[in-house]
């Protein structure tokens, strides 16, 4: 079963663009593996709270990374 799995800032992402991480996914997979993928791809789209993850040793806040995108 194709897997992917999204760890996303909290907040910067509306629900139409996590569908479009789910269903853009989903095709890339089905292109790689052929269309039997389809059916069992599994797409996991995870919202990481504020300062909840960081890079080189250092927290990252939604502020280090420019906000949130204009939805």
């Amino acid at each position: 079963m194709p897997f992917a799995n999204f760890k996303v800032p909290a907040g910067t992402l509306t629900a139409a663009q996590k569908e479009t991480l789910v269903t853009r996914t989903t095709d890339l997979y089905a292109e790689i593996y052929g269309e039997r993928a389809r059916a069992t791809t599994m797409v996991l789209v995870e919202e990481v709270v504020d300062g909840g993850w960081g890079i080189g040793g250092g927290v990252l806040t939604l502020a280090d990374l420019g906000g949130a995108p204009d939805a």
